[in-house]
């Protein structure tokens, strides 16, 4: 990449304008968008304007539309809905008011619009730029603006960013507020649980989402739901048996509550809709339980969006302005979404026909074929689903094999989660499950027993680990662990946990040659809070960490300005890696990010104390700056609040907070309830297939590389990955992976706080087309 291009970056909004507006339904984390949207194109020189009330403010003109400044978009990050307003607008679907439109950007030399919004708005934007050459014929015309005008602004760029909590755009696997409306659902669900358990009530829990059921079958995933009522997937005729059976064989098996998760659109086989009270009222008249329905409604829009949703918007915004900045009259209008975690841009209207196709297959009554439209996450999620909740266990274990579950390392929220799906998938398949207390310490002592069906009911909610967790590492004591392996008949290993999981692995690996009881196939599930294991960029329990990172900063700042002309240095974990802190820095709206991976000196140190001086002259007069825990060994937190405070004198006071083992603790946050339960699945699922492979003479022997793997998700996909090819992938006397996807995010971290750094835009976006797209996507 070449210095000039790296310069081009700063220069590349120079002598235009941009106008960002949120239209439709609200939606959480569309503040953290137009705040990236504002403070990136004022980076690159642009003017931005707000326009507020949606297009109803880009049809009104006057006031309604505003020129922003880096200031403006202060202390937006946390806040859910919309800042700048958002409206259903009558006029702008006229071409009347669509010609007012054109006349107020024309006016103020306005050629860039990002819309952020759902596909009703979407679709609305593409219109307006398909007629924006005639639109501009008829001002002319009317003698409204003058040639000089209408040359200047030929062509309208239009980037689309979705934000809608319904996450119903096909394209883009998760639209900004999802997450969020998740987090709310859950919060509720829990609450709900606790009540429901002490009078051994039904639920039924009715959620959001028009004609899509992404929200409801989450949250049944991510709450271990007794069934699940969506648009896409209509139950069979004979439903109302089923159903009654299903809730009483739970209530059999000595569960003492029932909750089922009805979507808004929910639908039969004949396209009639399934309410909530009719579901109530089967319940009452067939089973005579206890029932009682909860509407969710508007509070799964309101609340503040979660740090995925903070991250995502400002991602989000980045990739917008630069694809409206690099835009020609020729390229056809994008929406910037994500696949995996990968930022894409896919042309606007293959996304809108797509998501409009599902809507018609599913009125057609092709459900199978809607549910394909959805993509492969919403398929995946369904398959999840149906095996966890629809199958019932075998009686006979007959050719079954004996598969043991272990926790090693320190505990991470959504690690039971991941057991709960690792035992009930393994039970599903007629095999015998054993769980092990403590880590591998507890493998050497033969703390093991059996697991049945109910041993993990209602883990999914828990935070830590139920089965105990060790740090402790298998090596000295192959002898015992060989010894139980065959005492209890082991014959695969789940392992669950963090970078000792993985380097524990690595030793089972070496032990083989002295040990061919350690010839069985292993597979480590990620979770650590850390997010440091390779092979994957994403490990169960960083989310629930990052979250709680996220609200206590947000008190923080708080505090701060309340006290104004104050900087907190807030320490976090993560050993050597610097996750935790990049990641909340960028949820939390940081001043700076100390990590071990990006070196920094004094000179760093004084240019960032340096900044928060000039910054105290602004209207926004508090600073956060994060610092992880091993970033440096001489630049300690005290170190650091200690420099801070001495240079600050007379200008601003420092604090300083070590947040501690509050991170490792918690309830899991939606995201890790569910990839817990998809990993465990997935986990289970090869494990069956690896025993199978591994017969040889009546037993279990397995030698080769790909029987010991780490499962983990990459970019797109979910991949196994044999832990020895991982070994030169990795910095073992810091525990992280040699590369990391999330240090690209940095730059976004500093420009975002007003720094005059280069922005990199070598990892970029193109336009991808979403067909494509479809059959290589993300199986998450």
């Amino acid at each position: 990449m070449t210095h000039e291009e790296h310069h081009a970056a700063k220069t590349l909004g120079i002598g235009k304008a941009i106008a960002v507006l949120t239209s439709g339904g609200d939606a959480q984390g569309m503040n953290a968008a137009v705040r990236a949207v504002v403070r990136v194109g004022i980076f690159t020189g642009a003017r931005v304007f707000f326009v507020h009330e949606g297009y109803q403010g880009l049809v009104d003109g006057g006031d309604n539309i505003k020129e922003a400044t880096w200031e403006s978009v202060s202390m937006m990050l946390q806040l859910g809905g919309t800042v700048i307003g958002s409206a259903r607008c009558k006029d702008f679907r006229e071409r009347e008011g669509r010609l007012r439109a054109a006349y107020n950007l024309v006016k103020r030399g306005i050629t860039n619009l990002c819309v952020i919004g759902g596909d009703g708005s979407l679709t609305g934007a593409d219109t307006f730029r398909s007629e924006w050459s005639d639109l501009l014929g008829d001002l002319q015309k009317a003698g409204k603006i003058t040639d000089e005008e209408a040359t200047k602004s030929s062509y309208l760029n239009i980037v689309g960013l979705v934000g809608s909590i319904d996450n119903d755009f096909c394209g883009t696997d998760m639209t900004i507020g999802t997450d969020s409306a998740l987090h709310r659902i859950m919060e509720i669900v829990d609450a709900i649980t606790t009540t429901a358990q002490s009078h051994q009530r039904t639920f039924v829990l009715e959620v959001m989402g028009r004609h899509c059921g992404y929200l409801a079958l989450v949250t049944s995933l991510s709450c271990g739901a007794d069934w699940v009522f969506i648009p896409e997937c209509p139950p069979d005729d004979d439903w109302e048996e089923h159903l009654c059976r299903r809730l009483s064989e739970t209530r059999n098996r000595g569960s003492r509550l029932n909750i089922i998760i009805v979507a808004e659109g929910a639908i039969d086989k004949n396209g009639k809709p399934i309410t909530s009270e009719d579901i109530k009222n089967l319940v009452v008249k067939r089973l005579g339980y206890d029932t009682r329905v909860t509407v969710l409604g508007h509070v799964q829009r309101g609340g503040t969006p979660s740090a995925f949703d903070r991250i995502l918007g400002s991602r989000m915004g980045v990739e917008a302005v630069m694809a409206l900045l690099e835009g020609t009259p020729d390229t056809p209008a994008c929406v910037v979404s994500l696949s995996g975690n990968q930022a894409v841009r896919l042309p606007l209207m293959e996304c809108v026909q797509v998501t409009k196709d599902v809507t018609k297959a599913m009125g057609e009554k092709k459900f199978d074929e809607a549910l394909k439209l959805r993509g492969r996450s919403f398929m995946n999620n369904w398959e999840v689903y149906k095996l966890l909740a629809h199958v019932r266990p075998p009686v006979s274990k007959s050719g079954s094999h004996t598969v043991a579950v272990m926790n090693v390392g320190a505990p991470a929220a959504g690690m039971n989660a991941a057991v709960r799906s690792t035992v009930r998938i393994g039970l599903i398949q007629g095999n015998r499950v054993l769980v092990v207390h403590d880590g591998f310490e507890g493998l050497a002592k033969g703390q093991i027993e059996e697991a049945g069906w109910s041993y993990v009911g209602g883990w999914t909610g828990q935070g830590g680990s139920k089965l105990g967790t060790k740090r402790t590492l298998p090596k000295k004591s192959f002898e015992q662990i060989s010894a139980n392996i065959t005492k209890f008949n082991i014959q695969g290993l789940v392992i669950i946990g963090g970078f000792e999981a993985y380097t524990g692995g690595l030793e089972l690996m070496e032990g083989r040659k002295q040990f061919d009881e350690l010839c069985i196939p292993f597979v480590v599930i990620p979770a650590t809070v850390s997010n440091n294991v390779p092979g994957s960029d994403f490990s169960v329990g960083a989310d629930t960490a990052l979250n709680t990172i996220c609200t206590t900063c947000d008190r923080i700042k708080q505090s701060a300005a309340g006290t104004k002309r104050r900087v907190f240095i807030i320490e976090t974990m993560g050993g050597y890696c610097g996750y935790l802190a990049t990641m909340a820095g960028l949820a939390a709206g940081a001043d700076a990010a100390y990590i071990f991976e990006e070196p920094f000196t004094i000179r760093d140190l004084q240019a960032n104390v340096e900044h928060l001086v000039q910054k105290m002259k602004t209207t926004v007069k508090r600073g956060l700056v994060l610092r992880n825990e091993k970033c440096n060994e001489n630049y300690t937190t005290d170190f650091i609040f200690n420099l801070y405070s001495e240079e600050g004198k007379g200008i601003f006071d420092s604090r300083k907070n070590v947040l501690g083992h509050m991170q490792q603790g918690g309830s899991p946050t939606p995201f890790d309830r569910n990839f817990a339960t998809k990993m465990g699945a997935k986990a289970m699922n090869w494990m069956s297939g690896k025993i199978k492979e591994s017969y040889r003479n009546g037993r279990i022997f397995a030698n080769t590389p790909d029987s010991g793997c780490v499962l983990g998700m990459r970019k797109r996909a979910l991949l196994f990955q044999p832990v020895t090819e991982l070994q030169d992938q990795t910095d073992f006397e810091h525990r992280i992976p040699k590369e990391q996807w999330w240090l690209k995010l940095r730059p976004i971290l500093k420009i975002l706080a007003k720094y005059e750094i280069d922005l990199d835009t070598s990892d970029h976006a193109h336009l991808e087309h979403i067909t494509r797209k479809r059959s290589g996507e993300a199986a998450v």
